[in-house]
């Protein structure tokens, strides 16, 4: 609020006047001075930019200005205890607000847990999809390269035959396919970057385009990629030359 009113100004030891035109009752309100700011405060969801607020003393209100707020909005309590079980707080309360009906007591936690339960909900989807997507990958790229090399059994035989050593077939096979993989990591890099506006709605306290995720994902994916790669590689120099020039 003070810097959607006060761009680049001070205003402590302004006065506000509240409500003034809108009921009969906030005529008797008198203007009220700024006598501090506070952080600001998300009070209706984590992921959602904190609206201007202000805070008035309750004790300064009179009766019929107090019940106009209660229809508009609840009244929450903030209180911090030390071993105060519920129900003590809930007498408390119910003497300090004339003994106004108080609603079932949460902790900050678990007012934060629920806050965030769907949202903690959407990214364990997101989650599981993406572990998904990532075996799909890994079993998709292995399955691949091993067919790409039960096709080549006959050509890879005669390279055997011909005197080339087994090192370099399994080399020549892990580089084409890593090659595949790169293109692959760094089209979906590419794709990544285009969507993430599409996923911001879902963060909190997080960059969608956070240089370290995108790194760690890629590094990832061409581990993956070259695990799945590896083992038909290592299969390709175990073939029997011989057998090999039989295979049809």
């Amino acid at each position: 609020m003070a810097r959607l009113f006060w761009p680049g100004g001070d205003p402590l030891g302004d006065h506000l006047v509240i409500g003034r035109g809108v009921r009969p009752e906030y005529q008797k309100d008198p203007a009220r001075q700024i006598i501090g700011i506070v952080g600001d405060v998300r009070d209706s969801a984590l992921n959602r930019v904190p609206r201007p607020a202000m805070y008035v003393p309750i004790a300064q209100l009179p009766d019929d200005l107090n019940l106009i707020n209660l229809r508009l909005l609840p009244i929450a309590w903030f209180v911090r205890a030390s071993g105060a079980s519920h129900s003590a707080i809930q007498n408390e309360l119910q003497q300090v607000s004339g003994g106004l009906p108080v609603s079932p007591i949460r902790s900050m936690d678990e007012v934060a847990t629920q806050s965030t339960a769907r949202t903690r909900f959407e990214m364990l989807l997101m989650t599981i999809f993406g572990g998904a997507a990532l075996l799909l990958a890994a079993v998709g790229v292995y399955g691949l390269i091993a067919y790409s090399v039960e096709q080549r059994t006959q050509e890879l035989g005669i390279r055997l035959a011909l005197g080339a050593r087994s090192g370099k077939l399994r080399n020549m096979i892990v580089f084409q396919g890593m090659r595949l993989a790169l293109v692959g990591v760094g089209a979906g890099l590419a794709g990544a970057f285009g969507l993430t506006r599409l996923i911001a709605g879902f963060l909190f306290g997080v960059r969608p385009w956070d240089p370290a995720v995108f790194a760690t994902v890629a590094i990832v994916l061409a581990a993956v990629a070259l695990f799945a790669t590896w083992l038909p590689a290592r299969r390709a120099m175990r073939i029997d030359p011989v057998a090999a020039l039989r295979w049809e």
